[in-house]
C-alpha cells in the first residue's frame, strides 16, 4: 500500500537539526538531533525528558507550578506516545494551528535572530554550531527580558 506524501525523508548530511525550548527569560534547552536521525515520537519524548531536566535545573519550581508548551501538529508532537508523556507529567499544550496567519512566538522572536546571527555561516562541526548558538543565546535572552518586561512592546 502506498500513502501519498509520506515517502522516505531526505536528510541533508551537511545540516544540523536543532530543537529550541525557551520562555520569557531565555533559552532553556537546545537539543541537537544526531546526524542521520529523524524526529519521531520516541525521539521527541527523549527530548521532552531532557527538557524536563533542564526546566528543573534552570527554572526551579516551574515543574510544580505547571509547564505549558506551544507546538504545532507535526506527527511526533501529536503521536499517542507523546500525548501519554505529556499527560503523565501534566504538561499542557497551547496549540498553534497549521497554516495560521499568525506568527508563532518562535517565528517572531527567535528565528529572525537566528537568521541574522547565524545565517550564511558555515561551522566546521556540531560543537562550533553550539558555541555560535550559545553566543546568540545571551543576546536573545536579554532581548526577550526587555520585550516582556515592557509589556510585550518593542523598545
Amino acid at each position: 500500500m502506498t500513502i501519498r506524501g509520506h515517502g522516505p525523508q531526505f536528510i541533508d548530511p551537511t545540516k544540523v537539526m536543532a530543537t529550541v525550548f525557551w520562555d520569557s527569560r531565555g533559552i532553556i534547552l537546545l537539543d541537537i538531533l544526531p546526524k542521520g536521525e529523524c524526529v519521531n515520537a520516541d525521539r521527541y519524548c527523549e527530548t521532552l525528558d531532557r527538557l524536563r531536566h533542564a526546566v528543573r535545573r534552570k527554572r526551579p519550581g516551574l515543574l510544580r507550578i505547571g509547564v505549558v508548551l506551544q507546538h504545532d501538529n507535526a506527527t511526533p508532537n501529536m503521536a499517542k506516545r507523546t500525548k501519554e508523556w505529556l499527560e503523565r507529567y501534566r504538561w499542557d499544550i497551547i496549540p498553534h494551528p497549521a497554516y495560521s496567519a499568525d506568527l508563532a512566538p518562535s517565528d517572531f522572536h527567535l528565528f529572525g535572530s537566528l537568521k541574522h546571527h547565524l545565517g550564511g555561516k558555515k561551522f566546521e562541526d556540531e560543537d562550533k554550531f553550539v558555541i555560535g548558538f550559545q553566543s546568540l543565546s545571551q543576546t536573545f535572552s536579554h532581548r526577550l527580558y526587555t520585550h516582556f518586561s515592557h509589556g510585550g512592546k518593542n523598545t
